[in-house]
């Protein structure tokens, strides 16, 4: 087991051990910055509702044996609770996203200030913006988005970071925010995708490597590849990707199911919702 101030990841389907949230206290769309907050933005955010659905997700982590670190939620920062944004862990070292939006990166003072507190080492990144929600890690390879958010010269300062890795590129398309909207890998042979979101090369490349598990146009808007593996197979999921779910299921996945429709109406699900710091390698 790791200890309690390392972060450690080598994939997003080892189990999970330590994680950070935000509570959506104060979850609103005020800047539309993609389809689905533009479609919700008449009715924007129940947050009643949403807090007691990231309650019943966070119940969810600690059930499984995670310890969940909270972030102190600010008035102004209504986007806080998607906290994979803001950082992610590859293999021993945790990076400080540099956010894209000037606010957004009010919330990474909020992660390092945390960081120092609980003395998990982090590496801050300058220069160009690059997003968490972009990036994931499997073994020694890290695919990451190039976006709106992310920049190929970020992408590029990363890489000296991490020699060791190979890193893949994968371009989006249309309106996907983050990768994770687009892709998501749950095992080291299989992966969720919605193909139109990512060019015919990104899509051609993964096909290579993974046995990829198809998400349909409505479940994406659902954020049906935005789920979260825990470790030992078990993925937490929207009940409403019910194509989604019953795939998972006879693949041989355990599918745990968690209301979160609320906070999807902001263009985020469980991935966004979890800044892993720690996974157990198996």
């Amino acid at each position: 087991m790791p200890m309690k101030n390392e972060a450690i990841c080598h994939s997003e389907y080892d189990k999970l051990t330590r994680v950070v949230v935000t509570e959506p206290k104060y979850m609103a769309i005020t800047e539309v910055i993609n389809e689905t907050q533009k479609h919700f933005l008449s009715d924007n955010i129940d947050t009643f509702i949403a807090t007691t659905q990231h309650h019943n997700f966070v119940q969810v982590l600690k059930n499984e044996g995670v310890k969940v670190d909270y972030l102190p939620v600010k008035e102004q920062l209504n986007e806080q609770v998607f906290t994979r944004d803001i950082g992610f862990s590859l293999g021993e070292t945790l990076f400080i996203a540099n956010m894209a939006s000037d606010i957004r990166r009010q919330e990474t003072d909020i992660l390092i200030n945390f960081l120092k507190e609980a003395t998990i080492p982090f590496k801050p990144l300058v220069g160009a913006s690059i997003e968490g929600g972009d990036v994931l890690i499997d073994g020694k390879t890290i695919y990451i988005g190039v976006s709106n958010r992310t920049s190929i010269e970020a992408i590029d300062k990363l890489a000296q970071h991490l020699p060791e890795y190979e890193i893949c590129n994968l371009s989006l398309m249309g309106n996907i925010l983050h990768l994770d909207c687009t892709f998501n890998i749950i095992s080291p042979t299989e992966a969720l995708i919605y193909r139109p979101g990512l060019t015919e090369t990104s899509v051609t490349l993964l096909e290579k490597r993974y046995s990829l598990i198809d998400v349909s146009a409505d479940e994406q808007f659902t954020l049906g590849t935005n789920v979260l593996s825990i470790g030992n197979k078990k993925i937490i999921s929207l009940p409403n990707n019910k194509k989604v779910n019953a795939t998972l299921t006879k693949r041989g996945y355990q599918v745990i199911e968690v209301a979160f429709d609320e906070i999807i109406k902001s263009g985020g699900s469980f991935r966004c919702c979890s800044l892993a710091i720690t996974r157990e390698k198996g």
